[in-house]
């Protein structure tokens, strides 16, 4: 399989690959090229916004969550009808676990995939030591893979000086760079909470990028370097249906994280997926035989769903009649008694209250201490957290660990028919889990029937 890629990274965090990956992406789509975009790590928000706004199709590829094989097989299935594809990174290029080593870092995800790298570095308050950062990053790891440069925040009288310096000293090539935008900024409001009016207003900022990434970044030789890439092709398992089941899943505003990668499982293996909202309809859709309620912002939407006090009621009937349900952090504080002091579902007998800080962030080894909805007693499967707000109950029925850290706490409220916590999963970290949810589901189904 050809599959033209390269790997957008950064020096750290707030460098610029953000605004560097979406102004070439929307280059590329406007130039009608089939682009499919990879967010390296658990984000949630980064693929929905190059999926709504840009128009990409875009998955997470990460290597805490999956093995070498299935993170090859997972950049084949999607990378299989583009003509170019482009990862965009996380926080610094070597940064990985704990902090301290460099697994389930950018560099990890290049280095498996064996994508190009086109690092980025943002130029502020620097000059000829720019050449010294860029060649620490060369040669921290032999294999680094890291092929190109993009110049952040540089004048366009400066660009020409810096390149060239950076060209004669090292053996990388610089391939364009932005001066500072003083009009372009993506705010977490906007990524997070795509509305109908700001997609128009998103759509022109992406507009104004895209033209200045074609007058300051080589576009061409970012899509010839993408096309050096060698083959690394690889199928994943067919997975035969399970059986034919109906599974509403919550989504709108406040409810909107879902890795595409889990729901395109769950059809896989049978499942009819039936989307709804909890803030604006007044009933489950009919029939179901599953629920899901991902993530999302429910804490921003509190009023409104407390007030819709009907679907409240149809989703604590539901989960009564034992239908099987996954709720994931925003779920989960839906499923509360009551959120910030307002009614929710009540299906936990618990309160959901803000905090000043993040209360737990990460990737976390999830432990089942009983039999449950989704496996069985000592079962494992990785996951993530990231959430401000907390409960006066997390549960108690698996244990987080921390990967390479001796930090681990109780969590998730689990029995035979429910599964609700804050971490959030990624079923190809372990596909059992997603099956015995199917298996579960049909089982409810022949009793409805």
């Amino acid at each position: 399989m050809n599959a033209p890629r390269v790997m957008i990274a950064a020096v750290s965090s707030s460098s610029g690959k953000t605004t560097f990956t979406c102004g070439i992406l929307q280059a590329l789509v406007n130039r009608n090229l089939r682009v499919t975009s990879f967010k390296c790590g658990p984000d949630y928000i980064d693929p929905m916004f190059h999926t709504k706004v840009i128009g990409t199709k875009s998955r997470n590829l990460d290597t805490f969550f999956c093995s070498q094989q299935v993170i090859r097989q997972l950049f084949s299935k999607h990378a299989r009808q583009s003509e170019i594809s482009v990862m965009e990174g996380v926080m610094g290029y070597y940064d990985g676990l704990a902090g301290t080593t460099v697994n389930a870092s950018s560099y990890e995800l290049a280095k498996i995939t064996k994508t190009p790298v086109i690092l980025v570095v943002n130029c502020k308050g620097m000059s000829v030591s720019v050449c010294a950062l860029i060649r620490g990053f060369l040669e921290y790891q032999p294999d680094s893979n890291i092929k190109g440069i993009l110049l952040n925040q540089v004048s366009p009288m400066m660009y020409a000086t810096i390149k060239n310096m950076i060209e004669e000293q090292l053996p990388v090539q610089v391939l364009g760079y932005l001066p500072y935008l003083e009009h372009w900024k993506l705010e977490s409001r906007h990524l997070g909470l795509i509305t109908a009016d700001e997609i128009v207003d998103l759509k022109q900022k992406l507009s104004d990028l895209a033209k200045q990434v074609e007058q300051s970044i080589n576009i061409p030789a970012i899509i010839a370097l993408a096309q050096t890439a060698v083959d690394i092709s690889a199928d994943l398992p067919k997975y035969q249906p399970l059986g034919q089941i109906r599974i509403g899943y919550a989504k709108d505003k406040a409810f909107c994280f879902y890795y595409q990668d889990n729901l395109d499982l769950l059809e896989e293996l049978g499942a009819q997926l039936v989307p709804f909202s909890p803030l604006t309809q007044q009933q489950l859709p009919e029939e179901l035989d599953g629920l899901l309620l991902g993530g999302g912002y429910p804490e921003l939407y509190a009023k409104e769903l407390a007030q819709n006090q009907s679907m409240r009621q149809s989703i604590q009937k539901a989960i009564n009649q034992q239908m099987p349900c996954i709720a994931e952090c925003g779920g989960f504080m839906y499923l509360h008694q009551t959120l910030d002091g307002l009614p929710m579902v009540g299906a936990i007998q618990a309160d959901c209250y803000p905090t000043t800080k993040l209360r737990r962030f990460g990737y976390i080894t999830l432990t089942a201490q009983k039999d449950n909805l989704l496996c069985t007693q000592g079962e494992q499967i990785p996951a993530h957290e990231f959430h401000y707000w907390d409960s006066t109950d997390c549960g108690v029925d698996f244990v987080a660990q921390k990967p390479l850290r001796k930090t681990r706490w109780n969590c998730i409220h689990a029995n035979d028919s429910l599964f609700a916590g804050y971490p959030h999963l990624y079923f190809y970290g372990n596909v059992h889990f997603a099956e015995k949810f199917i298996k579960q589901c049909m089982e409810y189904r022949e009793r409805r029937m």
